[in-house]
């Protein structure tokens, strides 16, 4: 019997104009087994320019660099939808940061002064398709990004089921299909399913959506 073929690793586009800690971060990221860093940049047109030649599944994007920033970078992505998703990485400590760069398409958003482990856990759950936003900046970008003009929240609780607000609460907590599927004793093909009734009641297009309008209208308290 032929072995199973060896995992696929995440491909990471590191972007920081900060040369100690870009390298820094390349040789934190090198370690990790599942990981392998396709490229370097220092500014966001380098950025874009390797994201043309390269097949990177996540970019680390500092949000504060020259030439283009971060956020002028994430528009751009959005507008190519290359598929990679990206993960706004900060040392500001100004709110308005964090929210631009979650609406213009930043899947993750993690402070450089985080714990290694809080960004490798980002990378693996951005990865996954999952959204991750640091703990101490999620308040603000959740208060934020689901202002008006969302639909009123009036009877939309009535609309799940008891099931489908379980599977909200653990989306919101950053669980994976397979996760919310063990933790539930169901199938991961019934999360799905799941999942796309609570999107079309719901009238949300992705996790992340869902994640932040949930928060904002509390669907996944307790009835």
């Amino acid at each position: 019997m032929s072995k199973p073929s060896a995992k696929k690793k995440i491909r990471v586009l590191v972007v920081d104009d900060h040369t100690m800690f870009r390298e820094g971060l390349c040789k934190l990221l090198e370690a990790e087994g599942d990981i392998a860093v396709v490229g370097q940049a220092r500014t966001g047109s380098e950025c874009l320019r390797w994201l043309g030649k390269l097949e990177a599944d996540v970019v680390l994007l500092d949000l504060k660099m020259p030439d283009q920033d971060g956020l002028a970078v994430l528009g751009s992505l959005k507008e190519s939808k290359s598929g990679v998703r990206a993960i706004a990485l900060t040392a500001s400590e100004d709110e308005r940061d964090y929210v631009e760069a979650v609406r213009r398409g930043a899947r993750g958003v993690v402070l450089k002064q985080a714990a290694t482990e809080r960004l490798l856990d980002g990378i693996r759950k951005v990865h996954a398709g999952e959204m991750w936003i640091d703990q101490r900046v999620a308040a603000d970008v959740m208060k934020a990004i689901t202002a008006p003009p969302l639909a009123p929240a009036a009877g939309e609780r009535s609309l799940l089921t008891p099931r489908e607000r379980e599977i909200v609460a653990s989306v919101t907590q950053g669980f994976r299909n397979k996760e919310i599927a063990d933790k539930l004793h169901i199938s991961e093909q019934t999360v799905k399913n799941h999942l796309h009734n609570i999107f079309d009641k719901l009238g949300v297009s992705d996790r992340l959506e869902l994640a932040l309008y949930a928060l904002h209208h509390r669907l996944s308290e307790p009835p």
